[in-house]
């Protein structure tokens, strides 16, 4: 699928990457390796946007760190609110699945987590998608994260005790197993209605798709 960042190699469920902080690391140093989190069994699901009536629901598999999925929540994603989420016809649902290859997309998973126990993790999902410049940068991004993090309105003792504490690092290794299954190598990959969407990711085509199945159902 157009957009998509294809990884390099098979997806490592029990080593690489894991998830960290930089709590007192100078800003472009590499991470702490620490082993990856065992997954939590809590039966999370994921952020929904819309209402739980809605006759579709979409499952994004994204990547904080991912460029294709900055542009599409940019770009693509507010159409997508306004037209398809806002007037109640889909249901939107993100699920984390860092990539190996990104050093700070755990980092990022874990801060928009954070955000979620205070009920803004849309509002620390918009912060990471429409300032990604600090993708680009390879520097350490803690002091910046924490920074969208009052910007999206949180308490920030609250926001630092549960990211020092990797609180939710169990709830994002099951998302990257859960996607791991699925068969999803790639972000941003999406279902619609628990089917593997394959068509392009743009506000126009989601549309057509939704269309589609809601003048099938009639």
């Amino acid at each position: 699928m157009k957009g998509f960042y294809y990884v390099l190699g098979a997806v490592a469920i029990g080593g690489g990457v894991a998830l960290w902080y930089g709590a007192q690391r100078p800003a472009g140093s590499a991470p702490p390796v620490s082993p990856t989190p065992v997954a939590a069994t809590d039966g999370f699901r994921g952020f929904t946007l819309g209402s739980d009536t809605a006759r579709v629901e979409v499952t994004e598999y994204s990547d904080f760190e991912c460029p294709f999925c900055a542009q599409f929540a940019t770009v693509q994603m507010p159409v997508i609110r306004e037209q398809l989420i806002a007037a109640g016809r889909v249901r939107w649902r993100y699920r984390d699945f860092p990539l190996p290859g990104h050093q700070y997309s755990r980092y990022a998973a874990l801060v928009a987590q954070c955000a979620g126990e205070q009920g803004r993790f849309w509002e620390m999902h918009d912060q990471l998608f429409f300032h990604h410049q600090w993708a680009l940068t390879g520097r350490n991004p803690r002091g910046l994260f924490r920074d969208f993090a009052k910007a999206a309105g949180l308490d920030l003792a609250k926001y630092d005790a549960c990211v020092d504490a990797q609180r939710y690092a169990g709830r994002i290794q099951a998302s990257v197993e859960e996607g791991t299954t699925l068969g999803v190598n790639a972000t941003p990959t999406f279902f619609i209605n628990s089917r593997r969407y394959a068509g392009r990711s743009t506000s126009d085509a989601f549309k057509a798709a939704v269309d589609s199945i809601t003048k099938s159902r009639k």
